[in-house]
């Protein structure tokens, strides 16, 4: 597409996403319209034009599109109706609404992956929490919520029948609980031109409650074959999904060796985030030059990374204070990015941070000192 000074690029969702967007979008002269539910949204202040409305609305939703020469997200909870008709006038939306829509329904990704033949694990689709008693003999299992999931919500182990109760009675995808070595993501850079780039694979350390991120490793600690495996798995996923835009591709690396697709985000995700300060090229920027139609920039790895998340603390609900911001700054390699929210709660996502260092084990060391000298509470 041409590019020009000015440019409008509208964004469906005004949080922290939506936020380091912004922040990389001011290098290109690009203005960042921004369409948010909460009229407190981390967008709002350095958003060249902040709507307040509802995403899932049609008409909110499409009027708002109508203003922008470019329509993109940072989340995919949003009204692919309004977004296949600005599609239909002109309107260049990315990722598309057809992507949007098949990554909203998590059992229409699970087939879309047996479809294609990308190797996920074992389910079923169940439309009611009764349907569980069927399947006690696949238990160990992993019953997710198809719509409205996020952010480790929707998800419910189950361990045996003693757990069905306290399943979800909704249509869900019940998959076989993977007793796997490692969880790993690769971000993927897709344009319209079918340009294709990846990302280094990272390594995810999860909470174990929670099921969000605690800590990102950067790189992933794999043999050559298995990176080499998991990028072009990745890569494979976007070409069939036929995004354009950025795709994360959260992914299982087995006890026997293998891979397994996990789930996929259509949009700038937590597991790129360090990229801001390990990568030539930010996820933020990379994202900006797939939906432009730019040439991607090259993803390469500057140096070892540890992300952490910074979380509200468990009993604290409130206006947010940040304790022991002293000590962590005068940390050397530490990059602080906070969000803007106003007010924690326990486990919400108020800020990261990445710690930098050319030595894996250094950098592992002074992350667990962030995350136990950093606390955010009210």
């Amino acid at each position: 597409m041409e590019f020009y000074n000015d440019l409008k690029l509208g964004v469906l969702g005004g949080g922290q996403l939506g936020r380091m967007l912004i922040q990389a979008a001011m290098n290109y002269n690009v203005s960042i319209f921004v369409l948010d539910p909460d009229v407190n949204a981390p967008c709002k202040e350095f958003s060249s034009e902040f709507h307040h409305g509802s995403l899932n609305n049609f008409d909110t939703v499409y009027n708002f599109g109508k203003k922008v020469d470019v329509l993109t997200i940072e989340i995919e909870n949003v009204n692919t109706d309004a977004l296949e008709k600005l599609e239909s006038e002109g309107v260049k939306v990315y990722p598309q609404a057809s992507v949007i829509r098949l990554i909203q329904d998590k059992g229409l990704q699970k087939e879309f992956y047996k479809e294609r033949g990308i190797p996920t694990a074992e389910f079923f689709l169940l439309d009611n929490k009764e349907e569980l008693h069927d399947f006690e003999s696949f238990f160990p299992a992993v019953q997710k919520l198809r719509k409205e999931g996020y952010d480790g919500r929707g998800v419910f182990k189950i361990k045996s029948k003693g757990d069905i109760e306290g399943g979800f009675n909704k249509p869900s995808v019940l998959e076989k609980l993977i007793d796997f070595e490692k969880e790993i993501s690769v971000i993927v850079a897709r344009n319209a031109s079918g340009e294709v780039r990846t990302y280094p694979t990272v390594e995810l350390d999860f909470h174990p409650e929670k099921n969000l991120v605690e800590y990102l490793f950067s790189p992933a600690q794999l043999s050559e074959k298995l990176e080499q495996e998991a990028q072009e798995l990745a890569a494979k996923v976007a070409k069939e999904i036929d995004i354009i835009g950025l795709l994360a591709v959260e992914m299982f690396v087995t006890k026997d060796g293998g891979i397994l697709v996990n789930e996929i985000a259509p949009r700038t995700h937590n597991s790129g985030h360090h990229s801001i300060e390990a990568n030539i090229t930010s996820q933020f920027e990379q994202h900006l030059r797939s939906v432009l139609n730019l040439p991607l920039g090259a993803t390469d790895i500057k140096t070892n990374a540890v992300m952490v998340n910074l979380l509200g603390e468990p009993g604290h609900d409130g206006a947010a204070k940040y304790v022991g911001l002293d000590e962590v700054l005068a940390t050397d390699g530490v990059g602080l990015h906070l969000y803007g929210k106003k007010f924690t709660r326990p486990f919400r996502k108020m800020g990261h941070i990445t710690v930098v260092d050319k030595d894996m084990e250094e950098a592992k060391r002074k992350a667990r000192f962030v995350k136990n000298k950093l606390k955010v509470i009210s």
